[in-house]
């Protein structure tokens, strides 16, 4: 038995297989990204498997780009095929962006679940479309297998009143305009890694997902009770291109000076951020190797950041005795780890440096020092493990 886990963006189809042994998901022998599925994209399909990184580059889509999506399912029902001694394949395990106030919990995809999917568009329009599209191309394509839609929304479904209520009139809360909180599949697969490992991982726990996008979520009793995203992807932390908290002031002010939504959401999502602020790359290695004053004014911002919405996730649990670094720059930034964690120190948070060093995000491994009164943890995220998780239960496995 084995669980295909994808994730369908808008130019890039990442996916992984992960084998089923005893009812128990393993990690993916198989991973991979088809990427350049944008308009005008060159398309390539890139993997691992058994240790070797392969390459391959797809046939161009047509002038109107629309079979590109098609034609790279095409591509990766080849590779299934042929690579050797792959387990067959029982079900489809898709990430999806927004469950909204309906979704709380992965469920299998029927035809009346795919159309109220898609009315969840509005609330994030540059991802549920594509994670929409997404399943409808694959239950085409595996029409045979059961397809899993596993929600990034649903880890925080326990977030309290308090937590998730915007300061609005109530004709506005009803239409769904509330906080939701994503990163919740990276979230629900550290925090169950952390409850394998530390006896302190059921107390007051904040999970730091830092990469392109970043948020924090705090925790208790392994639930979700805070976290910096909200209404969007928007919010929260500083991020590669994203804004983070914004003054709403700011959109106002710029409405005033003739900008228009297009130009608003490419600002908000794609022109801001690590690259927006250092104008030179969304990449933390590239802006550390930089070396320029513009690019450390960037690091410097997003590090701040990270401590101060910490600062109030942490009160929001009463304290900390578990903090834990996951995602592209929590997991190999080891700068990034020892400055945020000497800003914390107040709280007693101590790194062993050699420990810090040590951490590549190749495993789970602890990185306090002995005399820490707060365990500090590395903890290499896997949403794809998550999502087949997901679909063992649902299924049966």
């Amino acid at each position: 038995m084995a669980i295909l886990a994808v994730n369908a963006g808008s130019s890039s189809l990442k996916f992984s297989l992960h084998p089923v042994q005893q009812g128990q998901v393993q990690p993916g022998v198989l991973s991979g990204n088809i990427q350049g599925l944008e308009p005008g994209g060159s398309p390539e399909m890139g993997w691992d498997y058994q240790g070797a990184n392969q390459k391959q580059a797809l046939p161009a889509a047509d002038a109107s780009n629309t079979d590109a999506f098609k034609r790279a399912l095409a591509s990766l029902r080849q590779l299934l095929g042929t690579l050797p001694d792959l387990p067959a394949i029982d079900a489809v395990a898709h990430r999806v962006v927004h469950g909204g106030q309906v979704f709380r919990a992965s469920v299998m995809v029927t035809d009346d679940i795919l159309q109220q999917l898609n009315g969840l568009n509005s609330l994030a329009p540059l991802h549920q479309p594509h994670n929409v599209e997404g399943i409808r191309a694959f239950r085409s394509a595996f029409a045979d297998l059961p397809q899993i839609a596993c929600f990034d929304t649903a880890f925080h479904a326990t977030l309290a009143e308090a937590d998730y209520a915007f300061a609005l009139p109530r004709a506005l809360s009803e239409q769904g305009v509330r906080r939701y909180g994503f990163h919740g599949l990276s979230y629900q697969f550290v925090m169950a890694t952390l409850l394998e490992r530390s006896p302190r991982a059921s107390g007051r726990v904040l999970m730091a997902h830092l990469g392109n996008g970043a948020s924090l979520c705090a925790a208790t009793e392994g639930l979700s009770r805070a976290t910096t995203m909200g209404f969007s992807a928007l919010d929260g932390l500083m991020m590669g291109t994203r804004t983070g908290s914004l003054d709403a002031g700011v959109l106002l002010y710029l409405l005033e000076q003739g900008w228009d939504h297009a130009r608003l959401q490419s600002l908000l999502y794609k022109q801001s951020g690590l690259l927006g602020v250092s104008g030179i790359s969304a990449d933390m290695r590239r802006l550390r190797q930089d070396g320029s004053v513009a690019a450390q004014k960037a690091i410097d911002l997003f590090t701040h950041r990270v401590v101060r919405e910490s600062g109030a996730l942490i009160a929001c649990i009463g304290g900390l005795d578990l903090l834990a670094f996951s995602g592209g720059i929590g997991e190999h930034d080891a700068v990034l780890r020892l400055q945020a964690c000497a800003a914390l120190s107040y709280l007693g948070v101590a790194l062993d440096p050699a420990l810090n060093a040590a951490a590549t995000g190749n495993r789970a491994m602890a990185i306090h020092a002995p005399e820490s009164r707060v365990e500090v943890w590395v903890v290499p995220t896997d949403e794809g493990q998550v999502a087949a998780r997901e679909a063992v239960r649902l299924i049966g496995g």
